[in-house]
């Protein structure tokens, strides 16, 4: 495999490990930031409560790093690495003469 079928593979993979549950949790996140309650149900009870606010910008932060993760890793392996330069045809110092 060459690098770019393993970059290829690496983003696609850090998008379906991180980009996709960072994307879930900052939709979840946004709606616990507005005050929407949750509601659990435990043993036939149920209660309905919002989220602290805490709580949901810290799951807002977290998604957002969740998010960038797999930008990052397709960035880092799917750009062109720069080619070393060529020596130029014109050198800056005379060639000597052969002997």
């Amino acid at each position: 495999m060459d690098s770019r079928t393993k970059g290829i593979i690496a983003t696609i993979a850090a998008v379906v490990l991180c980009g996709c549950p960072g994307l879930f949790l900052c939709i979840f996140g946004g709606i616990a930031a507005t005050g929407a309650p949750v509601t659990t149900q435990l043993n036939g009870v149920s209660n309905s409560a919002p989220l602290p606010a805490s709580t949901a910008y810290v799951m807002l932060c977290l998604s957002v790093i969740l998010i960038l993760i797999p930008i990052a890793v397709g960035f880092f392996t799917l750009r062109r690495k720069p080619e070393a330069s060529a020596p130029s045809s014109a050198p800056s110092e005379p060639i000597p003469p052969a002997t």
